[in-house]
Formats: C-alpha cells, sequence, structure tokens
C-alpha cells in the first residue's frame, strides 16, 4: 500500500468542507427541534379549540332553551325571535 502526502491547501479544504457539513448538520437539529414545539404548539391550540367550539355549543344551547330559535344582536345585547 502507497501512502501520499496531501497538500496544505487539500488538507485545508477538506478540513473547511467538514466544518460546513457539522455546522449544517447542527443547524438541521435545531430547525426540527423549532419545528417540534411548533407541532407541539399547535396540537395544544388545537385541543383549545375543540375546547371553545363545546363552549359555544354548550352557550347555544342555553341561550336557545331560554330564549328560543332567534338570533342576538350582540351591539344592543338584545335578543330578537324568528
Amino acid at each position: 500500500m502507497e501512502t501520499k502526502v496531501l497538500t496544505q491547501e487539500e488538507i485545508t479544504s477538506l478540513k473547511s468542507v467538514r466544518k460546513k457539513r457539522i455546522q449544517l448538520t447542527e443547524n438541521f437539529g435545531v430547525i426540527e427541534l423549532r419545528i417540534q414545539e411548533f407541532n407541539l404548539q399547535k396540537e395544544t391550540y388545537k385541543e383549545e379549540f375543540k375546547k371553545l367550539i363545546q363552549e359555544e355549543i354548550k352557550l347555544g344551547e342555553t341561550l336557545q332553551q331560554k330564549y328560543g330559535d332567534g338570533s342576538i344582536d350582540l351591539e344592543k345585547g338584545e335578543f330578537i325571535s324568528n
């Protein structure tokens, strides 16, 4: 097996490429962690949204039982029956 010595320029180029690869790998890792954090936050908001929908339904049913069918003018605070 023959051994040959690399030039300093070749060694420098190889080290530079390796350093860039390591940095890119780290950057991708950071981005992936952020994506996971956003996904967790998204799931939390989805759960909150589901709860809000249930709250709206319950409130609507309560108001319908109390006032019957109609609509509400929030600006005037009035119920308008059909």
